[in-house]
């Protein structure tokens, strides 16, 4: 099982490599997604841990389904 802040490591990193992948600035991604810029920047350093309620929002900013934040090989 992954330890909590590996969780939020593991996610973060997601988060930023699906952000960079659509070339969107940390900036562009939180007003996509209606959150503070910082909080997205936050999430990728792994220093929150992000609701569910946030997780939707992030995946309906980058045009995809909650289940592709949740690639099955990223998490074992």
């Amino acid at each position: 099982m992954t330890s909590k802040p590996d969780i939020l490591k593991v996610f973060g990193n997601r988060i930023r490599q699906l952000r960079l992948e659509m070339r969107l600035s940390q900036e562009e991604l939180a007003e996509k997604a209606g959150v503070h810029r910082t909080y997205i920047g936050m999430i990728e350093r792994a220093e929150k841990n992000i609701t569910l309620c946030n997780i939707e929002k992030i995946a309906s900013a980058l045009n995809i389904r909650l289940t592709d934040l949740f690639d099955p090989g990223i998490f074992e």
